[in-house]
């Protein structure tokens, strides 16, 4: 009875085994993607340089001011 058992269960096996290679190899197809690159355009901060620019002038506008009303001409 148990030799019985194992010849089912064999010849189960072995009818499962030859259908999982009656297809044939078939060559596996790999699906390439494009490459997608989200970049970001270089900026700068303009609202932060156009008034830093600005308090340059402002800077150096003060620095060279040249004042004339000084008491110390020797022309009379």
């Amino acid at each position: 009875m148990i030799m019985t058992k194992f010849a089912t269960f064999a010849l189960a096996l072995g009818l499962s085994a030859s259908t999982a290679l009656a297809g044939g190899y078939v060559a596996p197809t790999v699906d390439v993607e494009p490459v997608v690159v989200d970049t970001k355009p270089a900026s700068t901060n303009a609202g932060l340089v156009v008034p830093a620019l600005l308090l340059l002038g402002v800077i150096a506008a003060v620095a060279s001011d040249d004042d004339d009303d000084d008491d110390d001409d020797t022309t009379d």
